[in-house]
């Protein structure tokens, strides 16, 4: 099968010069329903896969956004590399809304953690996540924001808070003197759940507000942020057809190997339903039976 791209962020996305859709793909998957229906197609010779976060109409809350179907749904169909597009908050001065970041790490201040991880039921696997982000694929974006005339900051530090409402005062003054600088409700757990599913990621982070740090401007509300939102969007579309047309065909990156010296149960243990489930991911550890 062919290795694929994809792409979780907002509902419009897909609306791309040159994309041709093919397909509404339903997927079923064994963690439950996925925000939505994934839009297939090809851009630039490549396959695309494209999935709303929040559901078209955005009708999910951060909180209710079930990750382990989405990633599940989109390694399914062999997505081998995924670009998060994600609206966030500044927590410096310097990063301005409508500039782009580039996180390379996260800090979780999230609850229900549990539900960050594909494994248990059987099977143990603990991924290497020192370097959350590919670095490869974070470096095509950089490439793509910069020839599209965006202020790209490279690096920074996505503090994952679970929402839906925004931060206090308080949390956004401690989060900034953490030495935090971008903040943000929905990243981390595809984060997460893309390495186990070895998925190369990287996320374009466009900077919608100063969240509510920054006194002398007005805290952040859902109808401050919409202007700032829309030239994001736009934005997105230029550096995602650029990019994808930069992305390697073979899927032969480390991230594609995370789970090599990851998993510690031992094959001979690994529960038969579990590997149903699991079967996306564990594939090509698993022996074909013998022909009769």
């Amino acid at each position: 099968m062919e290795s694929a791209i994809g792409v979780i962020g907002g509902s419009g996305l897909y609306e791309l010069d040159g994309f041709e859709k093919s397909a509404e793909l339903i997927v079923a998957t064994p963690f439950g329903e996925p925000s939505d229906a994934l839009v297939g197609g090809r851009l630039g010779g490549r396959q695309v896969w494209f999935l709303p976060r929040h559901g078209r109409g955005h009708r999910l809350l951060p909180s209710e956004i079930n990750h382990r179907a989405n990633l599940w749904a989109l390694r399914s169909v062999n997505v081998r590399w995924l670009i998060c597009v994600t609206a966030v908050g500044s927590l410096r001065e310097e990063y301005r809304p409508r500039d782009v970041v580039l996180p390379d790490q996260y800090f979780d201040r999230s609850s229900g953690r549990e539900r960050h991880s594909f494994f248990g039921q059987g099977i143990v696997a603990h991924v290497g996540f020192a370097e959350p982000v590919s670095a490869g694929l974070r470096a095509i974006l950089r490439e793509c924001s910069v020839a599209a005339g965006l202020t790209c900051h490279d690096r920074g530090t996505y503090v994952h808070i679970d929402g839906p409402a925004f931060s206090t005062r308080a949390e956004s003054l401690i989060n900034r003197q953490l030495g935090f600088d971008v903040i943000g409700m929905t990243n981390l757990p595809e984060a997460k759940l893309a390495r186990e599913a070895e998925i190369a990621l990287a996320t374009l982070a466009m900077i919608t507000d100063y969240d509510c740090w920054k006194s002398e401007e007005a805290p952040v509300s859902a109808g401050a942020v919409i202007g700032h939102l829309h030239a994001n969007v736009a934005a997105a579309k230029r550096i995602l057809a650029a990019a994808i047309a930069l992305i390697p065909a073979v899927a032969d990156w480390p991230e594609h190997r995370a789970l090599d010296d990851a998993i510690m149960t031992a094959q001979a243990l690994w529960p038969a339903a579990t590997v149903d489930t699991l079967r996306p991911l564990l594939e090509r550890f698993i022996a074909p039976c013998p022909k009769s």
